[in-house]
């Protein structure tokens, strides 16, 4: 789905990690979905790997 937006919750960011810079490519799973309106929630793999 090309206009879909991913959201990664600044909720579930390990404290010592810093947010991606704008433009940076990331990777994650999906963990939640809406489709009336084509968003993701992800948990980004920089992330799950401080854990």
């Amino acid at each position: 789905m090309p206009e879909a937006v991913g959201l990664a919750e600044v909720g579930g960011m390990p404290q010592d990690m810093d947010l991606p810079a704008v433009g940076a490519e990331v990777a994650g799973k999906v963990v939640w979905d809406a489709d009336h309106n084509h968003q993701v929630k992800i948990k980004l793999d920089e992330w799950c790997r401080s854990e």
